[in-house]
Order: structure tokens, then sequence, then C-alpha cells
């Protein structure tokens, strides 16, 4: 894999990131076909988002890829019109800092697992709400979602869900990026 950013790298970063996005939809579109799938956000986002991550994170060994990350989502999100803070806040956060980490990891693998980890949580944001602001939740699955979603997304949230959905997306992250490692032949350095 390459250390810097080329027009080769630029090039692969234009497909990683169509993939991010694309990925990022799927898991929200999935949400929306059962509530039990919108409490398990995380771990479908570490099923799908980790390996498109980490071989973007293991191809360019460089600053900004997690940004470019980032940026793509809020854009897409200013489009479909719902770039709100729930939304563009977290992307930016859970960017800066897997930047950070990848950044003082040097680049290795286990930085790029890190930053992958995080990167997951990216739009966690609104989907956090599900614990951190059940009424907001409740109301907007109400106004946006079929009849009985809204009782049955809370009654599948309870507030031990969290830490079990959380540690198991960290844990199928990882797995994922290992995966991902020996499908690819990635260097684990």
């Amino acid at each position: 894999m390459e250390n810097k950013w080329n027009k080769k790298n630029a090039l692969w970063m234009v497909l990683y990131v169509v993939l991010y996005a694309v990925g990022t939809a799927i898991v929200c579109f999935l949400g929306a076909i059962h509530p039990i799938l919108f409490v398990c956000y995380q771990i479908t986002a570490g099923i799908v988002l980790s390996g498109i991550v980490i071989r973007a994170f293991r191809r360019i060994q460089a600053p900004g890829v997690a940004a470019c990350f980032s940026l793509v989502v809020i854009a897409l999100f200013f489009i479909i019109q719902d770039a709100g803070a729930w939304h563009c806040l977290p992307l930016v956060v859970m960017g800066v800092l897997a930047e950070l980490v990848r950044a003082v990891m040097k680049y290795n693998w286990t930085g790029d697992v890190l930053a992958a980890i995080i990167m997951t949580f990216s739009t966690f944001g609104f989907y956090g709400q599900i614990w951190f602001n059940r009424a907001f939740t409740y109301e907007a699955a109400v106004e946006e979602m079929p009849v009985g979603y809204a009782d049955t997304l809370m009654a599948c949230s309870p507030a031990w869900a969290f830490p079990v959905v959380v540690l198991a997306g960290i844990v199928v992250s990882v797995l994922i990026a290992d995966l991902t490692a020996k499908l690819f032949k990635l260097e684990k350095k």
C-alpha cells in the first residue's frame, strides 16, 4: 500500500467515498425496514462500513481519508436537506477523531482498525437519540414511519440494549476489518 496522496490514490478515494456513502444509506434504509434494525444500527454499520473504511485506510496511509468520508456524507445530508446538527456534528467529530488516532498511531494497523471503528459511529448522532432523546425519537417515528413502528422501536430499545449494541458493533468492526485484511491481503503493520 502507498503512504501518500497521489493521483492514483485520489481516484481510489473517489470509489471509497462513493461506497461509504452508499453503505451509509443502506444502513439507514435498513433501520426503516424494522425497528430492531434501527436499534442494531451500530452492528449493521460495522458490517457494512468497516471493510470499506479499513481498505481505504490501508491503501492511503496519510491524513485526510477519514475527513473525505465525513465530508461526503455531510454533503449528502445537505443534498437531501437533512443536514441538522444531530447528523453533521458527529460526522465532524468522528472524522477528526479518526484522523487523530491514525496520526498518533503512525498509520499502523491498530490505529487504522481503531479509526475504522470510530468511523462506523459517524452517524451516531441521530441514531443515538433512541437512548438519549427518547421523546424526540418517538415523535419522529410516529410522524415518519408506519403505524406501530414508534411503539415497537421503544419496546426494542431498553436502556440495557445501548451498551450491548455498541459493544457488538465494535466487535463486528474488528472482525470485518480482519476479514477484509485476509481477503485483500492487507499488511497488518
